[in-house]
């Protein structure tokens, strides 16, 4: 049996706290493996993972561009209701239950994967695809645990044929193009904080904070492969408060609101501020604080150190419905982006606040909303800064298209593994300051908390179950 000490002695950061390793082959490359290929035009063939919720709609966002073949699709409940649309719309598409026989038995079928999956199991479609050569674009938040995000970059830059993509669709959007402009052009500088907000109701709200342990016991779905959505994490028994979205309320699982909103939030600022990852980070509020699930409110602060010419930045997160940040003189309305995708999260848009940012720099502060949409100037100085603001290039491809042209060859995918890995780190972060409750303090350098030996287990989480170990070898 592998324990905690041995798991976190093999990654490499239990004893100096250095960091990782080159990431080696995970092992002998697996039968019908091959390296990734430009596609030169062709339809891209893609192979699905996770086909119903979030899944169903990356399918159609996909099927949209007319630029790709669907030769497989894998889902672990292929008898649900949530699956019959896509399993409809592709009947001649191979079928699979575990996406490592998929990889195993039919890699040679498709050039790419997209991944629509709950959070614990990311990591390791992910580190499969690149070992088998195959592009992918991977749900956001990148990975559950630090760890797992330092393994996938290193991973990646040892692929450098294999194309990467996470789905903050945000990042090919207006916001994106939009910041660096702005930033080129000296409109956004000296940034010293930034509010970040979500304060629609989550599932978890429902739950009671002081259970003792986790639901099980529930009957499985005819034909669901448990096994398989479990993957990597530790055995529990099935209950249906872990599947249909509600695996993104607990620890072992999901990453609550921050990993499924920050990405769309501060995608942008944490790229072109250069933020990367932070030496405070500290629970400053909660409500609801439990072993369990995510608080039902919190506020997170991650302090980050002065960056070239850059000063040092907070970004303070709040979440919960009852837990909104202070706002500027002359903010305004709270506009809602309507391009925001619907989910099964219920994500209702909010009458006092909305998801977005708040950016405050030495001479001017900024809102926004969250995923594309575009920034605005308020307070005093708006008005004299029209006409100092530069023109915004609008986006050659959204985030699909980019996706498939770079499978092509012919564009770079925005959001790739090697940049949005250091924010699913911050998130990573967040998440273990959340669970413990306390004020930690990081070390970028070493990538280790240094107060709080406890906190470094967790940036490598639960050793991974028997059979999943390859996927972390160093």
């Amino acid at each position: 049996m592998t324990t905690r000490r041995d798991f976190l002695k093999q990654m490499g950061v239990a004893a100096a706290g250095l960091g990782l390793a080159p990431l080696g082959s995970l092992a002998a490359r697996p039968a019908g493996a091959n390296n990734a290929k430009d596609a030169k035009g062709d339809k891209v063939k893609i192979a699905f993972i996770g086909i119903g919720n979030r899944g169903e709609q990356n399918v159609g966002e996909f099927e949209r561009t007319g630029m790709i073949e669907v030769t497989a699709l894998c889902d672990v409940d292929l008898k649900g209701k949530q699956s019959q649309k896509v399993l409809g719309k592709y009947p001649k598409a191979k079928l699979f239950t575990d996406y490592r026989e998929m990889f195993e038995k039919y890699s040679q079928n498709f050039d790419a994967v997209v991944a629509s999956t709950p959070d614990h199991s990311h990591f390791p479609i992910a580190m499969l695809a690149l070992e088998y050569g195959k592009h992918i674009y991977l749900e956001k938040p990148m990975t559950r645990t630090f760890i797992e995000a330092e393994l996938l970059m290193q991973k990646a830059r040892s692929c450098p044929n294999v194309v990467t993509q996470v789905g903050n669709q945000g990042h090919s959007e207006a916001n994106y193009f939009q910041f660096k402009a702005w930033q080129e052009a000296g409109i956004i500088k000296d940034v010293t904080a930034i509010t970040a907000h979500m304060n629609n109701p989550r599932r978890w709200h429902s739950f009671d904070s002081k259970m003792y342990r986790l639901p099980s016991g529930d009957t499985l779905p005819d034909g669901m492969n448990w096994d398989a959505w479990l993957g990597v994490c530790p055995w529990h028994d099935y209950s249906a408060k872990f599947h249909q979205g509600d695996w993104r309320c607990w620890y072992d699982f999901g990453m609550g609101a921050l990993g499924d909103w920050g990405a769309h939030i501060l995608d942008t600022a944490h790229e072109f501020l250069n933020l990367g990852l932070p030496y405070e980070v500290s629970l400053t509020y909660e409500k609801g604080h439990n072993d369990f699930f995510f608080p039902y409110s919190s506020t997170i602060l991650f302090r980050f150190g002065a960056r070239g010419n850059m000063p040092p930045c907070d970004v303070t997160w709040y979440d919960g419905i009852d837990n909104l940040p202070q706002l500027p003189k002359g903010y305004g309305k709270s506009e809602y982006n309507p391009d925001i995708p619907a989910s099964n999260q219920g994500d209702t848009p909010v009458a006092n606040l909305n998801p977005g940012k708040i950016i405050y720099s030495r001479d001017l502060i900024f809102k926004g909303s969250s995923h594309g949409s575009t920034l605005s100037i308020i307070g005093d100085k708006a008005e004299e800064m029209k006409s100092r603001l530069p023109e915004v290039p609008k986006s050659p491809s959204n985030h699909y298209v980019n996706f498939l042209r770079a499978c092509q060859g012919t564009e770079k995918t925005r959001s790739p593994f090697e940049i949005n890995g250091v924010l699913s780190q911050v998130f990573c972060l967040g998440v273990i300051a959340q669970r413990l409750n306390t004020q930690l303090f990081f070390d970028p350098r070493t990538k280790q908390f240094t107060n709080n030996a406890f906190a470094n287990s967790l940036l490598a989480g639960m050793p991974p179950r028997k059979g999943w170990e390859f996927l972390y070898k160093m």
